[in-house]
């Protein structure tokens, strides 16, 4: 009974420190030293390390607490060996002392044998943990030494974005000086084009004037014409006028002939008195009256026909007058309309002149601006290709500046690489030197 309580009060104790030990314990580690001091069976050591419900590893470590716990004060024992075998500080932690490492629970059980078996596996462990441990020191200085060279690559990486940052600054600054040389050009274009605008207007306004005046000119001159032709028309109806009024009979033919009228009027009269007187003197005078009134009837006759040619010759030249005053009124008019179409002519050469004047100004203009477009042309190609020579050159002299970066990585690499050679010779001699004598301690 006093040993169930001991075992109870131990047990107890050891519960204090649960949460302790199930999250420090590894079950897989001290399992085969509990079976080595046979508190574990195998089946006990398959159902902790391989049920299929027991996932966590702090499950395990409380179902291998609950198997020793009912295996009593041996795995007690055993446990606390295996603690300070294994975990010695949580052994420190849980007695409050240094452990001591006797292992009397396995040379009862087991033997001395079992003891140096025990002992030699845990050195193999160990051995085996340092060569993990090395392999993974090894792994860490590759994976510090790629980590190295990435850093040397991101080194490089960060010195190209910088150059690349730095070529992407400058073609901006070049970007943004073109754009304002571009802005200016198109400023001063457009300003030339004002300029072009307004001088082209003056000259219009001025052609325009110039094309009123000459109309003036050419309507005055018009007027002019036509105030000499009617000047000419009245000079030549006063011409007429003052001709006709000379031809005009005078008085002196008017009264003679009006005095021979009435002498006619007068011996007619007589004669017809004396045939009136006759006629009634003897009807053998009636021949000879008839002969009188004969002579009278022609002469009248004739009278009649000289009056009616007269008349006549009157009309001829009252027609002839006519005629003629028509006749100067249509060449009057031909005169004024040939002097018209020499005006039209000369005012249509005139406009045909000047207009193949602003066509030679149009042509000699656009050949101006035809030259001064491929004067700019040639000087944009140029200063293409000047800046096409400055890129190359600045992308050449980036790429040996990539160049000497890549080499002194290169260099820095090499140089990590034999350093790191001539620290791991020294250490794997003095690891072949060392081994030897702590196995032999270790066994011993």
């Amino acid at each position: 009974m006093l040993e169930e309580d001991n075992d109870e009060i131990c047990w107890n104790n050891l519960e204090n420190f649960r949460v302790k030990l199930i999250s420090v314990i590894e079950p897989s580690r001290i399992t085969p030293y509990l079976r080595q001091c046979k508190v574990l069976s195998p089946d006990d050591e398959e159902q902790v390390l391989n049920d299929p419900s027991l996932v966590m590893r702090k499950r395990k470590a409380g179902v291998l607490l609950d198997i020793l716990q009912r295996t009593g004060h041996k795995g007690f024992e055993a446990f606390m060996e295996s603690l300070e075998l294994y975990y010695p500080q949580l052994y420190k932690k849980i007695t409050g002392k240094e452990p001591s490492r006797v292992f009397s629970m396995i040379i009862d059980t087991a033997g001395e044998s079992g003891l140096s078996q025990v002992l030699m596996n845990e050195i193999m462990k160990l051995q085996s943990a340092v060569q993990e441990e090395r392999r993974k020191a090894q792994e860490l200085a590759g994976w510090l030494h790629s980590k190295e060279d990435t850093l040397r690559e991101m080194w490089v990486r960060d010195s190209l974005l910088r150059k690349h940052q730095e070529r992407a600054q400058r073609m901006k600054e070049e970007r943004d000086s073109l754009s304002k040389e571009l802005r200016k050009c198109k400023d001063e274009n457009y300003s030339l084009a004002l300029s072009y605008a307004k001088q082209s207007e003056e000259k219009s306004a001025a052609l325009m004037k110039n094309r009123d005046l000459l109309l003036e000119i050419d309507q005055l001159k018009h007027s002019l014409m036509k105030a000499e032709d009617d000047c000419k028309l009245e000079r030549k109806h006063t011409m007429k006028l003052k001709h006709a009024i000379e031809q005009r009979p005078s008085h002196e033919v008017v009264w003679e002939i009006q005095q021979e009228k009435e002498l006619l009027l007068a011996k007619n009269q007589e004669l017809e008195n004396t045939l009136q007187q006759n006629l009634e003197k003897s009807l053998s005078k009636e021949t000879l009256e008839n002969d009188c009134s004969q002579t009278v009837e022609e002469r009248r006759e004739l009278v009649n026909t000289i009056y009616s040619l007269r008349k006549e010759l009157r009309r001829a030249k009252v027609l002839q007058d006519k005629f003629a005053e028509e006749n100067e009124v249509l060449e009057l008019q031909c005169t004024s309309l040939r002097k018209d179409s020499q005006m039209y002519k000369k005012r249509i050469e005139a406009v045909l002149q000047q207009m193949e004047e602003v066509a030679s100004e149009r042509d000699q203009a656009l050949l101006s601006r035809e030259q001064f477009h491929m004067q700019y042309c040639k000087n944009l190609v140029e200063r293409d290709a000047y800046r096409k020579q400055i890129r190359e050159l600045g992308e050449r002299c980036d790429e040996m500046q990539l160049q000497l970066f890549q080499k002194e990585s290169q260099l820095l690499a090499t140089e990590a690489k034999l350093k790191r050679l001539q620290l791991e010779l020294p250490t794997l001699t003095s690891d072949l030197d060392d081994s030897s004598p702590r196995d032999s301690q270790e066994v011993s």
